[in-house]
């Protein structure tokens, strides 16, 4: 139980940490509202998803291999989080009155699977706090298992809090403010992100 607790707290931690997903996430629910979100937040979680899949299956190892595959992959993810960010930031009128349309759940799904950040911390947990007590194919599936339903609860609760914010932006002033403040704060992360390079 104790390695369980472990692994879930460490992933928490990891996905939890403000960073580009987490912050698309409250975004968009602070631009578009949970449910019209939702599209948004089942892609990022399929995206991860299979993200667990690849490292659980061993292919993670390709950026720790080939380093600059994992700088290719972390251009491209900073190009598409910034299309999120205009995304965020471009929506028109008030929470009331919105014109634009959500990001989808291919918006999502492409963000995480091509976020290297995603590799890098379940590279991590694998290494470091996969289960032990089964064959090496099933501490690998409770370890993807158990991490996955963390990152729902984690993600879920990001897009909660930035949909909790919208009644607070209800005029098309204050909702513009909040969707640029949110989009500044995903391009700021993306910046971090490549600074760690």
């Amino acid at each position: 139980m104790e390695v369980v607790i472990s692994l879930a707290l460490t992933t928490a931690l990891l996905l939890g940490s403000p960073g580009p997903a987490p912050l698309a996430l409250a975004g968009v629910g602070a631009s578009f509202g949970f449910r019209e979100g939702t599209g948004f937040l089942v892609g990022i979680l399929a995206g991860l998803l299979m993200v667990i899949v690849l490292v659980g299956a061993g292919l993670g190892t390709l950026f720790t291999t080939y380093p600059t595959a994992k700088l290719i992959c972390q251009g491209i993810a900073a190009v598409y989080l910034c299309y999120v960010a205009y995304k965020i930031a471009t929506a028109k009128g008030g929470v009331a009155c919105q014109t634009a349309e959500a990001p989808s759940f291919k918006d999502g799904f492409i963000l995480n699977l091509i976020n290297p950040k995603a590799y890098a911390a379940f590279l991590a947990i694998f290494a470091n706090n996969m289960l032990s007590d089964y064959s090496s194919q099933m501490n690998a599936l409770l370890t993807g298992a158990i991490c996955f339903v963390v990152a729902v609860v984690v993600d879920g609760l990001w897009m909660a809090t930035g949909a909790k914010l919208r009644p607070f932006f209800a005029k098309p002033e204050q909702a513009t403010k909040l969707r640029i403040g949110f989009a500044i704060a995903l391009l700021i992360s993306v910046f971090v992100s490549l600074l760690q390079v």
